[in-house]
C-alpha cells in the first residue's frame, strides 16, 4: 500500500534537503535527484534518534523547572513542550518563502508514518512533526548526517572493522562497475566535515584504497578474517587525519603562486593541502600527489608546479588537453 502526504516547510529547508539528496547520490534513472527516496531513508533511519533526543530535551527542561520552581510535574511538562514548540522548533517566523513537497511512502516507510501518526502527533500535524524532524536533521554536521542516511552500511563497515573481517561491496563511482573485497582499517571524516571515508586494503590488487561511505552499496561482512598490518595501519591512520579522500603516495612538492594564486589559496579551502613552509612566492607541501593535482587544477596560470616532475607533468597534460578541446 502506498500513500501520499504533503509536507509544508521553508524553501531553505527544502533546498538543503535536496542538496543532501544530491550529494548522497539519491538519483532517478534519468539522473535527476530522487528527493522522495532520500526522505524515506531519512525518516526510517532518523526517527528513533529524533524521538529520543526530543524526549531527552523535554525531560531536561522539566527537571530544571521543577527544581527551581513550585510547578507541578504536569504543568512543567506542558510549559516545556510550549517552550520547545515556540523557541526551538518554530521556524514559521523566519523570513523567506514557504514550500511544499509531496512524500510518497509504501512498505516499511508507510508503516513508519503510521507509527508517527498513531503515537507522536499529540496536538501537532504530521506535516509539522516531519518538518521539525527535517530541521533537526539539518542541524547536525553533514558527516554525521551521512552516517544517519547510510546507517546500515556504516554499521556493517564498523562491524567488519572491529572484528577484523573482510568486507565486500560495490560502489556508485562513475565507471566503476566492479565489486571489491577489502580489509577495513579506518573510518575518517574529511577535513571540512563533509563526508566519511573508509580507508582499507584492496585484497585483490594489494593496494590501499579509500571509499566515500555514501558511495558504498551492497556491503557484506564476510566470514574471512585478516591480520592487521601494523605498518599499513599507521600509514592509513596518518592519511586519515590529513586527507582521508586520498591514499595516493605522499610527495614533497613546491608550487609557485602569483599574487592571484595566493589570494585563491586563502579562499579555496575545500581539500586545501597544508603548507609545510613558505618562501616568498614558493609554497612547500608534503602531501598526497593526487590531492595536490586536484586542488591546483582550479588555479590555472596562477599556480605553477616546480617539483616534483610527475605532478608538473600531470597538470601540464590536464591543461594541454583542455586547450586542445577548446581550440577545436
Amino acid at each position: 500500500m502506498t500513500e501520499k502526504y504533503k509536507i509544508y516547510l521553508s524553501e531553505e529547508t527544502k533546498t538543503r534537503l535536496i542538496n543532501d539528496a544530491e550529494l548522497f547520490e539519491f538519483t532517478k534513472k534519468d539522473g535527476s535527484v530522487n528527493l522522495n527516496a532520500f526522505l524515506k531513508a531519512l525518516i526510517m533511519n532518523y526517527f528513533e534518534q529524533y524521538r529520543l533526543d526530543c524526549d531527552k530535551l523535554l525531560n531536561n527542561i522539566i527537571d530544571d523547572m521543577t527544581s527551581i520552581t513550585s510547578l507541578s510535574e504536569n504543568d512543567a511538562a506542558m510549559l516545556a513542550d510550549k517552550i520547545v514548540s515556540t523557541y526551538i522548533r518554530n521556524d514559521e517566523q523566519l523570513n523567506g518563502k514557504s514550500a511544499v513537497l509531496t512524500l510518497t511512502v509504501g512498505g516499511p516507510s508507510y508503516e513508519m508514518i503510521k507509527i508517527i501518526e498513531n503515537n507522536m502527533l499529540k496536538d501537532t500535524s504530521l506535516s509539522k512533526y516531519l518538518k521539525d524532524m527535517f530541521n533537526s536533521y539539518l542541524s547536525i554536521p553533514r558527516s554525521k548526517r551521512e552516517t544517519i542516511i547510510f546507517k546500515e552500511t556504516y554499521e556493517d563497515i564498523s562491524s567488519a572493522l572491529n572484528d577484523h573481517r573482510v568486507l565486500s561491496f560495490t560502489t556508485t563511482s562513475v565507471g566503476d562497475n566492479k565489486s571489491y573485497k577489502v580489509e577495513p582499517y579506518v573510518i575518517a571524516t574529511s577535513k571540512e566535515e563533509q563526508c566519511n571515508y573508509l580507508l582499507c586494503r584492496d585484497t585483490e590488487a594489494d593496494i590501499p584504497r579509500t571509499f566515500r561511505i555514501s558511495r558504498i552499496r551492497s556491503a557484506f561482512v564476510t566470514k574471512e578474517k585478516f591480520i592487521i598490518n601494523q605498518e599499513l595501519k599507521e600509514d592509513l591512520e596518518e592519511k586519515a587525519v590529513r586527507s582521508p579522500h586520498s591514499v595516493s603516495s605522499t610527495v614533497k612538492a613546491v608550487v609557485r603562486l602569483n599574487k592571484y594564486g595566493i589570494k585563491k589559496f586563502k579562499v579555496v579551502i575545500k581539500n586545501r593541502p597544508i603548507v609545510s613552509k613558505i618562501e616568498g612566492d614558493l609554497y612547500y607541501f608534503d602531501w598526497p600527489e593526487l590531492q595536490l593535482e586536484e586542488y591546483f587544477k582550479r588555479f590555472g596560470k596562477d599556480a605553477l608546479v616546480i617539483e616534483p616532475a610527475s605532478l608538473k607533468e600531470r597538470l601540464r597534460k590536464y591543461y594541454y588537453y583542455a586547450l586542445r578541446e577548446y581550440s577545436k
